[in-house]
């Protein structure tokens, strides 16, 4: 029996019946809708807005929400595949739908009053408020406790100043989840577009992450009332656990990424003839696309480990680490050799490799460096903070 080239070890065996009608899903959207424009977005650097309402039908914006909050109830491993088959058409694709679900709706429904909720994630799920997160800062980085923006208690209200950096979906955002410093810990805000002080200045110049908006946000004076405020949770532990939910939906997504070059890869590798045989006939290309399958093969197998630890509830900050660390550098370097199987060819976008190339190094970059999450790793094995 033939295996598939892209699941050597059959891990869709290893998927439930709702999964794998998830991934299907996902995977005819991916191939319809987004594959057909994405190249010409990614040149023209323009977030192809006109998807939205399609992803928000889908259900695929706070899917694993419960029902009553505009979400499906979907399971972790869903999501994961959710985020696999959209990074599968580009990681501007899934980094839209990571920011709205694990960055801007999880922490209103994690940190949120009742009130927060059922004001805004209907409408979130339903793509009619697009939100954005902002954390990082221009000197900031991997470390978030050096944050500079604030928070000062005024009456009833709150008056924010600071700036934030490399903010996903900033430009095309409704709301934003901003966290600054006040007298009792770091504290959330959600701040509405066109309230005065505030703004957002998009991103230009960009080689990584074209088809997607990056932007700097700007609080200047920006005074909200205290029911803006995310009210059940203080200090760190509120971003970080937000990021340790994108960041599991980015250990599924450069899979994707990794999968379309692999598949762009081998099919150019048959048909280009060089003296006189089929690239796939040298043993140099056969052991560079072998290579590949494996290293596709352990990242799959990791994250349906991963997914089912979240969804027994037992995932570890760590073990989130770990499969960033390893599967965003499995995919970068996929995307890197592709490039180079397809020769000249490969430096075009009219192929997917440099696209996905140049993409993941920012995946690789946000959500924590690879050196952070390599850390993180170091001070579970050593119990010593090397930060």
């Amino acid at each position: 029996m033939a295996l598939h080239p892209y699941d050597l070890y059959d891990v869709r065996s290893l998927l439930t019946e709702e999964e794998r009608a998830v991934q299907d899903t996902v995977a005819r959207f991916t191939d319809e809708r987004v594959l057909p424009i994405i190249g010409d977005a990614f040149d023209e650097g323009r977030f192809p807005k006109e998807l939205i309402p399609e992803i928000a039908e889908l259900g695929l914006l706070g899917s694993t929400l419960p029902e009553q909050y505009g979400g499906h109830g979907l399971n972790a491993v869903s999501y994961g595949l959710i985020c696999q088959e959209l990074e599968r058409g580009d990681s501007g694709i899934r980094s839209f739908v990571s920011v709205q679900s694990s960055l801007c709706m999880y922490p209103i429904y994690a940190y949120g009053s009742e009130e927060q909720k059922q004001r805004w994630l209907p409408d979130m799920a339903a793509g009619k408020v697009i939100g954005c997160f902002g954390l990082t800062e221009p000197h900031g980085g991997s470390d978030p406790g050096n944050m500079k923006t604030h928070a000062k208690k005024d009456g009833g209200d709150w008056v924010l100043n600071g700036s934030k950096m490399w903010i996903t979906n900033g430009n095309v955002a409704d709301i934003a989840i901003v966290w600054a410093q006040t007298d009792d810990g770091i504290q959330g805000f959600i701040v509405e577009k066109g309230t005065p002080g505030f703004a957002a200045q998009e991103i230009k110049h960009k080689m990584s992450l074209r088809a997607s908006v990056t932007s700097s946000l700007f609080v200047d004076n920006v005074r909200v009332s205290d029911a803006s405020r995310l009210p059940n949770v203080k200090g760190l532990k509120g971003p970080l656990g937000c990021l340790t939910q994108a960041r599991y939906g980015i250990t599924w997504g450069p899979i994707g990424a990794a999968i379309a070059c692999l598949d762009e890869a081998l099919n150019y590798s048959k048909e280009r003839i060089l003296f006189d045989r089929p690239v796939a006939a040298t043993q140099s290309a056969q052991l560079k696309l072998a290579d590949m399958a494996r290293r596709i093969t352990m990242a799959q197998l990791l994250v349906v480990q991963l997914g089912r630890l979240k969804d027994a509830g037992n995932m570890a900050p760590t073990q989130v680490s770990l499969a960033k660390w390893n599967n965003c550098r499995m995919a970068i370097d996929i995307a890197r050799e592709c490039r180079d199987l397809l020769g000249g060819a490969g430096i075009t976008t009219e192929h997917c490799a440099i696209r996905h190339a140049l993409n993941l190094e920012s995946v690789i970059t946000y959500e924590g460096t690879e050196t952070v999450h390599q850390l993180v790793v170091g001070r579970e094995l050593t119990g010593i903070n090397a930060f």
